[in-house]
């Protein structure tokens, strides 16, 4: 044991106090190895001189540890842990010089030099406890035996010695150990942390992409739509579309709120609601919108089929405001091992490199997390180009899974 012996008291970790922290069997040691004596010098035919003196210095032990030895030891003060030491053996010798049971106190006093003292400062200590007994044997024992006193000796300094040297290796161990768990359930925490902050930051961009694509648009839609009325002597016709598309946007909010799934998805097939959604922009912009299907038609896992409704939803609000295109086509082809979707017009084109807006950025976002790509392609003047490809035999993507349906409001 060693004095980095601290704080025994309050846990550490979750496992609670550490082994090499606790005082109690030290303590339990200190206890008997004081009592046995003093019960022997009480109980043993001796001068009434000898049991005082024995009986008083060891009783002392146990007070002068309560009141001095084990605040030092939980403080690790070393001031008071040396004084601590000294009385121990200011204690001990008057004890160790009167009678030779009470050398029996040693198994419970050497090791409360280890808990004070690193090993070599408590060596000494343990030395200084020994000299009490020696010097009764040598100077004051009528027939001293040699043999039997240096085994005694020996064997109690030999003993304390490399047993507190070993326990001090292991406790500095032990505490390296423990501050590297500490550590790592320190950097445990941290990885939590930042994990759940990114996951919120994702679920962030998530709602963001997600209002951009329904709510955004449809109220883009509703304002270019009373615009229109305005500047028709009959706006009946736009009034109304307004208010399907309002309708429609509540129906948006209201799924998201409930179960953050696309309306659209709520009521048929994804050719259906590709071709509602297409319907939809020649209705309300009076441009021609056309809507094909190649290959054999097939349900799509329930994600796939959920970015392909969004990336038409921005495709499609794209030409109706910035296009100028006389017409528009939404095709969906089912090859085997993906789909490709594709929307065009031959409305004003862009310059690709400069079209690095939100939407387009979220369109990718949602491609590249289903393992899919993207591709925007327009020359100013000849209409522009959106095709998203998706495999569909990607491990974790189920083309056999329930297609969600589209909503018949749609």
């Amino acid at each position: 044991m060693t004095g980095r012996i601290q704080r025994p008291g309050l846990p550490t970790g979750g496992a609670g106090v550490h082994a090499w922290q606790s005082l109690r069997g030290w303590e339990v040691l200190l206890v008997v190895g004081t009592l046995l004596p003093t019960w022997a010098a009480l109980t043993v035919d001796a001068p009434w001189q000898e049991k005082v003196i024995v009986a008083g210095c060891l009783l002392s032990v146990l007070p002068l540890y309560l009141l001095l030895g084990r605040p030092a030891i939980v403080t690790n003060d070393r001031r008071r842990g040396a004084v601590y030491i000294a009385l121990l053996v200011v204690l001990f010798t008057p004890a160790g010089l009167t009678a030779s049971y009470a050398t029996f106190a040693l198994f419970g006093l050497c090791p409360q030099c280890f808990i004070v003292f690193p090993a070599r400062r408590a060596m000494i200590a343990v030395t200084a406890l020994n000299l009490s007994p020696a010097i009764r044997y040598i100077f004051l024992v009528g027939a001293p035996e040699p043999f039997n006193f240096l085994m005694v000796i020996t064997i109690v300094i030999f003993f304390s010695s490399i047993f507190g040297v070993w326990i001090e290796r292991i406790t500095r161990q032990s505490e390296e150990r423990a501050m590297l768990i500490e550590e790592l359930e320190s950097s445990r925490a941290e990885v939590a942390r930042l994990s759940a902050e990114r996951g919120a930051q994702a679920e962030r961009e998530r709602l963001a992409g997600e209002i951009h694509d329904t709510l955004a648009q449809g109220f883009t839609s509703i304002i270019m739509l009373l615009q229109a009325a305005e500047a028709q002597p009959d706006p009946s016709r736009h009034l109304a579309l307004a208010v399907r598309t309002a309708r429609e946007n509540l129906a948006e909010a209201r799924m998201l709120v409930t179960t953050l799934n696309p309306a659209p998805l709520d009521g048929s097939t994804l050719d259906e609601a590709l071709r509602r959604l297409t319907n939809r922009l020649g209705e309300e912009t009076g441009m021609s919108a056309g809507f094909e299907v190649h290959g054999k038609s097939r349900p799509l896992s329930a994600p796939v089929e959920v970015v392909l409704v969004r990336a038409v939803q921005e495709g499609l609000a794209n030409v109706r405001r910035h296009a100028d295109a006389r017409s528009a086509a939404v095709s969906i082809s089912y090859q085997d091992g993906s789909v490709l979707l594709k929307v065009r017009d031959n409305g004003c084109g862009f310059d690709p490199s400069g079209a690095q807006g939100y939407g387009l950025r979220g369109m990718r976002a949602r491609v590249e997390q289903v393992g899919g790509a993207l591709a925007v392609t327009g020359l100013q003047g000849e209409g522009a180009s959106l095709e998203v490809l998706i495999p569909t035999d990607r491990p974790g993507i189920r083309t056999d899974a329930p297609t969600d349906q589209l909503d018949q409001k749609a």
